[in-house]
């Protein structure tokens, strides 16, 4: 007896809609979701577990760890902007290759993925650890002296798992590539909830408030990283089953020279862009700083919110990176273009949806953050806010998908620094030092999602990155004919 699957029902059920109204193709819609929905549920557990550290901390400290963890979770990010834009560059590869069936490449790709990966992150955890209190103080300015204080408790703890979360990228959309979001799901997913059991323990147990939060996060990456490294190198795990991609150190080159240039060649315009993306949020968390401790806190959560709210993007945005790399490896451009076409618009109507529940619930949602009447009324706007960026954020992540894909990663580098650099940090300054005030804190928010949004698309639209990918594919195998 089949095991009920009400998220992707769901997601048939939208697309299903989509469908009877003729916008999608309903067989690439069912094997999207099949690809995506594991995605998704992993992206939920993961997001949940951050919104969980938020929430609790909130709830046993109050708004000052709020605006500490915000302040240490922007620092955290810069792991998983490293980590994640040499993974763009992974997928991107495996996928190629998986479609091309050149099998025997997957293992150098992802040993070669794994390097790069530790090589920019290990860095970035040695200056966590050595001057924590000098990076908080540098964003939270001018918060309270207690928020800083958590901020630098945080990640001080969490520098032992940068290089992890690194590497947990990188096993991650290999096997995503490989179309096996099965895996992923199970392993980052697990992860997760014993995140939060953890999390919940010294929290709330021990009372060892956001210094917990940090080492529940830290062993659950250790449990993460140790499961990929253990199932890639046997071949197969008891209750989770075979991977597709493998890795022998024996049989297979660690390095091959096209194999890294090519990833270099993928990969950096994302390191920079996911870098430069998470960067901006230094300037932005200084800005709102400027309004105090509570509107920190406020604004944290709506973050929390949308970040929640875009897991459907994790799904969908990885889906078409592998569905379009495939079709592309197997030379099929306009079935490339068809797939890149059906999941945007299964995305928008997804994320519209979700959407539109966080603005009815706004009050509910932020009342599970905090009770203090001085933050809440606020933190409900920001919940509002969040949520309707978050669409255009849907559109921006389902366009990258098929860039990504083919190899064409510098529009969305651009995308990403106009939104931030160009309009979200300008206009959050005049919400600070104008008397715009938290009206420009609220257009920034919108403007960071609206203008990736609009520059993806657009070169989306286009269809240069079909042409792009050529430079990228292998050659086809052999056939036994």
């Amino acid at each position: 007896m089949a095991v009920p699957n009400p998220l992707r029902w769901l997601l048939l059920a939208v697309g299903r809609w989509l469908s009877d109204l003729e916008l999608v193709d309903r067989e690439r819609i069912e094997r999207t979701t099949d690809l995506a929905w594991p995605r998704i549920l992993t992206g939920i557990a993961r997001m949940s577990k951050s919104v969980a550290d938020v929430a609790m901390v909130g709830l046993a400290i109050g708004p000052a760890a709020i605006a500490g963890v915000g302040f240490g979770g922007a620092f955290w990010g810069l792991a998983f902007a490293l980590g994640g834009g040499v993974a763009g560059g992974t997928i991107s590869l495996v996928s190629q290759r998986y479609g091309a069936e050149a099998y025997d490449e997957l293992s150098t790709v992802v040993t070669c993925s794994a390097v790069a990966a530790l090589l920019i992150t290990i860095p970035i955890g040695i200056l966590f650890a050595a001057i924590p209190e000098t990076l908080i103080e540098l964003v939270g300015s001018g918060s309270s002296e207690a928020s800083i204080e958590y901020g630098a408790d945080y990640i001080r703890v969490l520098a032992v798992g940068v290089p992890l979360a690194g590497l947990n990228l990188i096993g991650s959309r290999a096997l995503v590539g490989a179309d096996d979001a099965w895996t992923p799901m199970l392993v980052r997913g697990g992860g997760a909830i014993v995140n939060i059991g953890l999390n919940a323990t010294f929290i709330f147990g021990l009372g060892m408030g956001v210094t917990g939060a940090a080492l529940g996060t830290v062993l659950a990456n250790v449990l993460v990283a140790g499961t990929f490294a253990a199932g890639m190198l046997r071949g197969s795990l008891p209750w989770i089953g075979e991977f597709p991609v493998t890795v022998s150190l024996r049989s297979a080159p660690i390095f091959d020279r096209d194999i890294l240039r090519d990833l270099v060649r993928i990969a950096s315009p994302l390191v920079v862009s996911n870098t430069a993306g998470n960067v901006a949020r230094f300037p932005l968390l200084f800005l709102v700083g400027q309004f105090g401790e509570t509107t920190v806190a406020a604004y944290v959560i709506g973050r929390q919110v949308r970040n929640l709210l875009n897991t459907p993007g994790w799904g969908f945005s990885l889906a078409s990176s592998s569905l379009v790399g495939q079709e592309l490896g197997s030379g099929d451009e306009n079935e490339a273009g068809l797939y890149g076409r059906d999941i945007l618009r299964l995305a928008v109507a997804t994320y519209v949806i979700g959407a539109a529940l966080a603005v009815i619930f706004a009050r509910p949602i932020a009342m599970g953050f905090v009770n203090e009447a001085s933050t809440l009324p606020l933190a409900t706007k920001f919940v509002r806010v969040a949520a309707l960026s978050v669409v255009f954020w849907g559109v921006s992540g389902a366009a990258t998908g098929p860039l990504r894909a083919s190899g064409d990663t510098r529009w969305p580098f651009y995308a990403n620094l106009l939104g931030r650099y160009g309009f979200a940090i300008p206009l959050a300054a005049l919400g600070a030092w104008t008397p715009l005030a938290l009206w420009g804190i609220y257009a920034s928010i919108l403007a960071e999602t609206i203008v990736p949004a609009a520059v993806n698309y657009h070169r989306f639209a286009t269809g240069e990155w079909k042409a792009i990918s050529r430079e990228f594919r292998p050659e086809a195998a052999p056939s036994d004919d």
